[in-house]
């Protein structure tokens, strides 16, 4: 791998405009595409084999006039206190705020009449008007959202309280809001650790590339696929953050080369075989960790999981032909201060004692306290995990100052707290005779159910043999009451089908939602198996040992579970909430656990390869175990520390996102990437490798007869003749000394 990829890099130095024009022309070909790609993505989520979503499919396929993909909106209107809707003086409001919605837009369907459609509370304070659209929630213009605010506006000046929710008032794209923030963070931090301003630009120039060209791919494709606007978010957030990172360390290791005298050729394909092989290997487990992401079976996870794996691949690809490029335009001044102070190696003995080689002394001098006590530490952190709970958005998660959850608590007031999260049941059979007989023997048997406030009349399809009947909940719709209503309503429908034959099936948001948690719970078990498997194997062929990766597996893990805890004591508790502007807290998003798990083992496995390589590449040369970690800590923590710095930076810009799970996913991660960077990597790693000695590096010899050699530490590089393109003779071969 690493003669392969030095190969690669001397190649892109010495035909650097090649390579340069060849990326060019992709990004320019990809992005022109993506320009004339008009489709913006859908919101939907689909969830195939579960009860739910077969309802849905049925619905879609025996009512299809109720299931047009037009937008919709929800008008609730609610009288002065002590005051009726009907009243003469509110009614004509009302009436001014029907008219002003029918003239809003002329992609308006319908608007109904709260009086004709009864939508009006028991009391008479507080009706609803609905609001359909001739087109998609993604297909409304802001002259479109602006005619809602208009009618809404109306209403308020005489004197009414009205609100709207609906996925019609759906907020305009942020644009790149997120991505400046992290991208300027990240800028800030690679100029402090390079001290050139040339060093700092080319991991991000190449990052902008990579991402640029995934990005477009994932417009490009939307049209196609649907692919939900969070789909691009964190292919975007992911582009970044790998893009940089893996820049970052092959400059780095280019200037490390450059000090022990390599001309800029030979230097940059020399980085390109080290620091480039642990960019591939890296990037190979963060993918692994991403395409797995497709054993869940729910086509929003698989594509988001599938677009972020492609842009991790494309990141990796620029940082070893790219990277090598830019660094032939900019050889002597990507140096920075190092060419200032000269290109002389520093001596091994009496060298500088800086932080990092404090920090390392210490926990090598107490491994098994510094072991302890940050595993305690971050268990501490995971506590909160225990109490986490899991739900899909909905306007109660909303903001308490947005018109959505204004709407929504109106009618949670007037109507009921499970008028939001109505529960819609199906029941059909070939022959409308059973179909009837059905449908009105289990809406009596659901009536009489405990925490049911009303249970609509069947209403069935023009063929008859398919009935929808609507079961409102006396409960919220996120509670444990509802919860055991749908499974009531579900063992009811199990015993009427075995009865008289016709299916029964129940779905709606709320049933969705249940769901959804119990296939992410039942999918995260093989999930973990399958990732952390394959990347086992990995780990294995990359550092040649079973006692490493099986401390990177469980570094992980700590890492994760205390994120998590971490994502509950802020979004779900409310701890500190204020410091990133989160209003209202709630359940975590249903795929978030799952998503973290898949994205923060690919980052973790990130940083044990970027700082073990190291370590094992100095063990490989010569050094013994304990001075090997010292030196591998030495040359890596300074590039670790900029590379985590970066990922926290680009993951804290997207808590700024309007996206719920974006902004939740970049606090996570932000999170995770510290902890896992930190204490995991840089603390927990060199405390058991200090522990385990020598037997951190063995294999037993079966196994390592049957893995290929991938040489990621480059040992066939320092025995080649960087003049002749050959091997030396053996006394020619250089050895360990504390330095290469």
């Amino acid at each position: 791998m690493a003669t392969f990829l030095h190969r690669i890099g001397r190649f892109a130095f010495r035909r650097r405009w090649l390579v340069v024009l060849l990326w060019a022309v992709v990004l320019g070909a990809v992005g022109a595409v993506a320009a004339g790609t008009t489709n913006t993505g859908s919101s939907g989520l689909s969830l195939p084999g579960t009860e739910s979503q077969r309802a849905f499919d049925l619905l879609a396929e025996k009512f299809p006039a109720a299931n047009a993909e037009g937008a919709s909106a929800r008008v609730v209107v609610r009288a002065p206190e002590g005051q009726r809707v009907d009243a003469a003086d509110n009614r004509a409001a009302m009436e001014k705020v029907l008219t002003e919605l029918k003239g809003s837009s002329s992609r308006i369907a319908q608007v109904s009449d709260p009086f004709a459609a009864k939508t009006v509370s028991a009391d008479g304070a507080t009706a609803y008007a609905q609001v359909t659209y001739t087109v998609g929630a993604a297909d409304l213009t802001d002259a479109d959202h602006t005619g809602i605010d208009k009618a809404l506006d109306a209403g308020r000046d005489e004197g009414l309280t009205v609100e709207a929710s609906g996925d019609a008032l759906a907020e305009p794209e942020q644009g790149m809001t997120a991505e400046a923030i992290g991208f300027l963070l990240a800028a800030l931090v690679l100029v402090i650790t390079f001290g050139s301003l040339v060093a700092a630009g080319f991991p991000l120039l190449t990052a902008l590339v990579g991402v640029g060209v995934s990005t477009s791919v994932i417009t490009a494709v939307s049209a196609t696929f649907e692919l939900d606007s969070s789909t691009s978010s964190l292919a975007s957030m992911l582009g970044i953050a790998v893009g940089i990172d893996y820049a970052l360390f092959i400059v780095s290791r280019y200037r490390a080369e450059r000090a022990d005298g390599y001309d800029a050729r030979e230097a940059a394909a020399r980085a390109n075989g080290t620091a480039g092989s642990a960019v591939v290997f890296a990037g190979v487990t963060v993918i692994i960790a991403l395409a797995g992401l497709a054993v869940v079976n729910l086509p929003l996870l698989t594509a988001m999981g599938l677009a972020a794996a492609g842009a991790v691949v494309i990141a990796v690809l620029v940082a070893i032909t790219l990277v090598p490029a830019l660094l032939s335009f900019g050889s002597e001044r990507v140096l920075g201060r190092a060419r200032k102070r000269g290109a002389a190696p520093a001596p091994a003995q009496g060298a500088k004692v800086t932080v990092g080689r404090r920090w390392i002394a210490l926990v090598m001098r107490r491994p098994a306290a510094v072991l302890v006590l940050a595993v305690v530490a971050l268990g501490t952190l995971a506590l909160p995990a225990t109490d986490l709970k899991l739900g899909l958005p909905d306007d109660g998660s909303k903001a308490p100052s947005s018109t959505q959850r204004k709407a929504y608590d109106l009618l949670s007031e007037s109507f009921g707290p499970g008028f939001n999260g109505p529960l819609i049941v199906t029941v059909d059979d070939r022959t409308p005779s059973t179909a009837s007989d059905a449908a009105a023997s289990l809406g009596k048997d659901i009536a009489a159910l405990p925490d049911v406030k009303g249970v609509s009349p069947a209403a069935f399809n023009k063929a008859g043999d398919t009935a929808i009947i609507t079961v409102v909940p006396g409960s919220g719709p996120t509670t444990d009451a509802t919860k055991d209503l749908v499974a009531s309503i579900r063992s009811l429908a199990g015993k009427s089908q075995a009865q008289n034959g016709a299916r029964a099936m129940v779905t709606g948001t709320t049933a969705l939602n249940i769901d959804v948690s119990d296939k992410f719970s039942a999918a995260i078990a093989p999930y973990l198996v399958l990732v952390v498997g394959l990347a086992f194997l990995v780990l294995i062929l990359v550092f040649r040992s079973i006692l490493v990766p099986v401390k990177a597996a469980l570094g992980f893990l700590l890492s994760v579970l205390a994120s998590l805890g971490s994502l509950v004591a802020v979004f779900q508790w409310g701890w500190l909430k204020d410091l990133v502007g989160l209003e209202q807290t709630g359940p975590i998003m249903s795929l978030m656990p799952i998503l973290l798990v898949g994205i923060v083992f690919g980052l973790a496995m990130d940083y044990q390869v970027f700082l073990v390589t190291r370590m094992r590449e100095a063990y490989v040369h010569g050094a013994d175990p304990r001075t090997a970690i010292e030196t591998g800590f030495h040359h890596s923590a300074k590039v670790v520390t900029a590379a985590a710095l970066i990922m926290i930076s680009v993951f804290a810009g997207f808590i700024g996102s309007h996206e719920a799970i974006i902004k939740a996913l970049g606090f996570a991660l932000a999170v995770a990437v510290a902890l896992d960077a930190f204490v995991v990597r840089m603390t927990i790693v060199p405390a058991v490798l200090t522990l385990l000695g020598k037997h951190a590096w063995t294999l037993p010899r079966w196994i390592d007869r049957i893995l290929p050699e991938v040489d990621i530490e480059g040992e066939k590089l320092a025995r080649r003749d960087p003049a002749a393109g050959q091997d030396p003779a053996p006394d020619a071969v250089p050895q360990f000394s504390g330095r290469y």
